[in-house]
């Protein structure tokens, strides 16, 4: 017995490992068990909770349970987290992520769980990744298959949750959220590796298998009003066997050589390590989008399909200066067609579970809002680490700006947001502030919901996430 406690004990010492986690002292690579004396057999335990606190002054219309409600406070999780990963050695890699996201008090529940059928208890668990990896040559190539996320077109498209330097990502990022991907995955064949003779070139190409989506679902209905009135307006593929999906991303690190063991890419070293990379992305799927338009000689409504294509070039620097302070930055500019005028509003743990009837604003209830779709988008942040005070920890303001130019929107969209991490120890344990301006848009004619959409209103979100990772 005393042998069997004593390994037990040996067993979840965490490992300090020469790899710090973006400048969290205290855990080093986390919690680490080896499977052999010398470090290369292991598995590794990852766990986080991201809490927010908002005030969230709501779209015009919205409801709560049937109930108006122009803003309120309220208190879910963004996500929570356990992730775990193995080597029986180095060529050989297992990974398995699963968790809960945007689970507050009216949202994100299991059905049948609330006394209203689905609300926000008891939100469903399940699997974010689930892939096996087999290195093929050195570092110049591994293979991977499973449920994934290595994928483009940007770097922010595999970003990782844990190490944002704002609250949280644009979302446009994850272009296909949650409509023919499970929250940012598909399953594919993916291979990854560094280039060149010093490593600098960091490649990932994926073959992905997207999921089907029935057809008359939220992503695939036709807006009928606007099909009659001979508007053109794309929306997700319905019915049917989805189309293979290709997908990459390419940089050129001129300064750190970033790890690419795991996909996520880090958000802001704080201090830690100086990068400076540029890269260049792309993803394409066949007949992924469709529309309806009116055959000029029948009359009759013709079905045209549309492919998906998204291109995206972006730079990040993270330049340690002196004095305990470092300065983060990231440059984002993608072009997306998703098929004529297609536009998707998305409100990210939305806050309210409704809108009154024949409402003439186009975003939706709570805090939903265009944020992907065919056009332009431009995305930029920086934030500057200041030095530790005291036993106070360190505090880290940034600005964050989201400018896009979708092609169904009559006005161009800006959304700013501003804020500051608040590192008690690293990223390990931090508090986040964040303020952001939304932009509400309404249909022009408000006897109708279809036609020319232009800018209403701006209103505002504050929130403050905790976290703390292991």
């Amino acid at each position: 017995m005393k042998r069997f406690v004593t390994a037990i004990a040996l067993l979840f010492v965490i490992h300090q490992s020469q790899i710090r986690a973006q400048g969290t002292e205290e855990y080093g690579s986390g919690l680490k068990v080896n499977l052999d004396s010398t470090g290369k057999k292991y598995i590794r335990f990852l766990t986080w909770h991201q809490v927010w606190l908002r005030h969230n002054e709501n779209n015009p219309g919205s409801l709560i349970n049937g109930e108006e409600s122009k803003s309120q406070w309220d208190m879910g999780f963004r996500r929570s987290r356990f992730l775990f990963y193995a080597q029986l050695n180095p060529n050989f890699l297992i990974l398995t992520h699963i968790g809960i996201n945007n689970a507050n008090q009216v949202g994100g529940g299991a059905n049948g769980q609330g006394a209203s059928g689905a609300d926000g208890k008891k939100p469903q668990l399940f699997i974010h990744d689930a892939w096996v990896e087999h290195k093929v040559y050195h570092d110049m190539m591994s293979i991977g298959v499973g449920l994934h996320y290595w994928q483009g077109p940007s770097r922010m498209s595999s970003g990782s949750t844990l190490n944002f330097l704002a609250i949280d990502a644009p979302i446009f990022n994850w272009q296909n959220i949650e409509a023919t991907d499970q929250f940012a995955r598909q399953f594919g064949i993916y291979a990854k590796g560094k280039l060149l003779e010093n490593k600098r070139l960091d490649y990932r190409v994926s073959m992905n298998f997207p999921f089907a989506i029935p057809r008359g679902t939220a992503q695939s209905r036709l807006d009928v009003d606007a099909a009659n009135n001979n508007v053109e307006i794309a929306n997700y593929k319905g019915g049917g066997q989805p189309r293979n999906a290709f997908q990459g991303y390419l940089q050129y690190q001129f300064w750190g050589i970033e790890s690419n063991l795991l996909p996520f890419t880090v958000g802001t070293y704080l201090g830690t390590k100086k990068v400076l990379n540029v890269g260049i992305g792309a993803y394409t799927q066949k007949d992924a989008m469709w529309s309806a338009k009116r055959n000029s000689n029948t009359g009759a409504l013709d079905t045209v399909l549309h492919n998906q294509l998204f291109l995206s070039a972006d730079a990040f620097l993270d330049l340690p200066l002196s004095k305990g302070y470092a300065f983060t930055a990231y440059l984002n500019v993608n072009r997306f067609d998703m098929g004529p005028n297609y536009v998707r509003n998305i409100g990210i743990d939305n806050p309210t579970n409704g809108t009154v009837a024949n409402a003439v604003l186009f975003n939706g209830g709570g805090n939903t809002m265009p944020t992907v779709g065919t056009g332009n988008i431009y995305y930029a942040q920086a934030g500057l680490l200041l030095p530790k005070f005291k036993r106070l920890g360190k505090l880290q303001p940034y600005v964050a700006c989201k400018y896009a130019q979708f092609e169904r929107l009559i006005d161009d969209m800006i959304t700013p947001d501003v804020g500051v991490n608040w590192y008690l120890n690293g990223h390990s344990a931090k508090i986040t502030f964040n303020y952001r301006w939304r932009s509400v848009y309404k249909w022009a004619d408000r006897s109708r919901t279809y036609g020319d959409v232009v800018f209403d209103r701006t209103l505002g979100e504050f929130a403050i996430q905790f976290q703390i990772y292991l």
